[in-house]
């Protein structure tokens, strides 16, 4: 049969879409793209927020119009906290954020039979990483290792630990064969990935941490990149960064999950952590690191958020100095404390300060790569698309470069020659791979 995938939200879902479409091709079924013609259609969907939410029912809706005679799949974490609200929908089977090898034969099963199905387990019981095939499918240079499941830290605002579960890790061993399997393959970067990476081997015997993993990880793909995914501040120690600056391969890029800059707004979100920890972190990456990419997310109009709270973030974002950001608006998730605190923003105000946030985080990007005019860096090269072909260092700064031939999945030396509003432009400085 002839699968479509739509997926929605965070690098995990990207990762385990990439598995399910690997599970099928082994079984024998095609791909097909999501806007065409299947017989299966399947949303891997979000519920982050409210948006996400939306997008997940809007992208069945689609599917079910495009076709009505084809079997229609909704899974992933939408499904998972709202199965009642999602069998609303017009789908044919609805699992959740787990099982994806009983919910892959549930559905070859409806494609002989139909027959609508609710396959939805309790995430919160859960106890055991579901292992899953790393990697991604043909002609890209980037595999996704998911090595860790699950959250515990339950902040105000978040449903995902009901979403996922508890934690769960991988085994250190099997990571190692994973990233070995992957550079096999061809793959010339790995991210390591997770829903709280941070939380990695606590419920492993030993107790081995996201550092012992990476150093791991790395030795035994010498040629190949190794990126982080988002990791807790508190996670970035002096003993941390020693380590992990003295690994060749290991990407100086950190993602560090800040959500605000103001101590009242993070003590209502229920972080456990406030801007001086935070900002902590942030030196001990600059002394360790030569000039690392530093990015991060941040939630503006939190309920209570005054405008002199707003402008407290505003402040420490700038004293941060973030290569890239993401900002979002608050949005309210049914379920969770946040969603019952007085003090909800309108719409309009939030708008406003996403606006205000967005700007100042431009600003910072481009002061970030201005840094790097002149520089000779190291690019592994992606696609070729406007003309240009794209790629990444491994600080994550995207690099346009124009170049005769196919770059794709090579490692070329670039030199900056200009910084646009989301990259920066550079020309290729030798022809050899390195």
């Amino acid at each position: 049969m002839r699968v479509a995938f739509q997926t929605l939200g965070c690098k995990v879902n990207q990762y385990e879409t990439q598995a399910m479409e690997e599970i099928l091709l082994a079984r024998g079924h095609s791909l097909a793209p999501f806007e065409g013609e299947a017989d299966v259609y399947i949303v891997n969907s979000c519920t982050v927020t409210a948006t996400s939410d939306k997008k997940s029912r809007q992208a069945v809706r689609q599917a079910r119009k495009r076709a009505p005679g084809a079997v229609v799949a909704l899974c992933g974490c939408y499904a998972q906290v709202s199965p009642e609200e999602a069998a609303q929908l017009d789908a044919d089977l609805i699992g959740g954020s787990g099982d994806r090898l009983g919910f892959l034969s549930l559905l070859e099963q409806m494609a002989e039979c139909r027959q609508r199905v609710v396959s939805v387990d309790n995430a919160l019981h859960r106890r055991a990483f579901e292992e899953l095939p790393a990697g991604g499918l043909e002609g890209r240079t980037r595999a996704m290792l998911k090595v860790e499941d699950g959250c515990t830290n339950f902040c105000s605002y978040c449903i995902i630990p009901y979403a996922r579960g508890p934690v769960r890790s991988l085994p250190t061993g099997r990571a190692v064969e994973e990233a070995r399997r992957l550079m096999g393959l061809g793959y010339r970067e790995l991210v390591i990935t997770g829903i709280e990476i941070s939380s990695y081997g606590r419920d492993l015997p030993g107790r081995p941490t996201i550092a012992d993993l990476v150093e791991e990880v790395c030795g035994a793909v010498p040629g190949t990149r190794v990126r982080l995914g988002s990791l807790e501040p508190r996670t970035i120690t002096e003993e941390f960064c020693q380590r992990l600056s003295r690994i060749p391969n290991l990407c100086p890029h950190f993602h560090l999950s800040m959500q605000s800059g103001c101590d009242a707004t993070l003590a209502r979100m229920k972080r456990k952590y406030d801007t001086a920890r935070y900002y902590e972190s942030v030196a001990f990456l600059r002394k360790f690191f030569d000039r690392p990419g530093i990015t991060t997310d941040m939630i503006v109009g939190f309920p209570g958020e005054t405008p002199e709270e707003f402008e407290q973030t505003l402040a420490f974002i700038r004293m941060c100095g973030f290569s890239q950001m993401h900002i979002f608006p608050y949005s309210k998730r049914r379920g969770t404390p946040a969603a019952a605190m007085e003090g909800q923003l309108p719409n309009a105000e939030k708008a406003r300060r996403t606006h205000a946030g967005a700007e100042t985080a431009r600003a910072m990007g481009i002061s970030w790569r201005t840094n790097w005019l002149g520089e000779i860096v190291e690019v592994l090269f992606e696609e070729e698309k406007d003309g240009f072909w794209r790629g990444y260092t491994p600080q994550y700064m995207e690099v346009r470069a124009a170049g005769d031939g196919d770059l794709h999945n090579t490692f070329r030396r670039v030199k900056i020659t200009a910084v646009g509003e989301d990259g920066a432009f550079g020309a290729l400085v030798e022809e050899e791979n390195i």
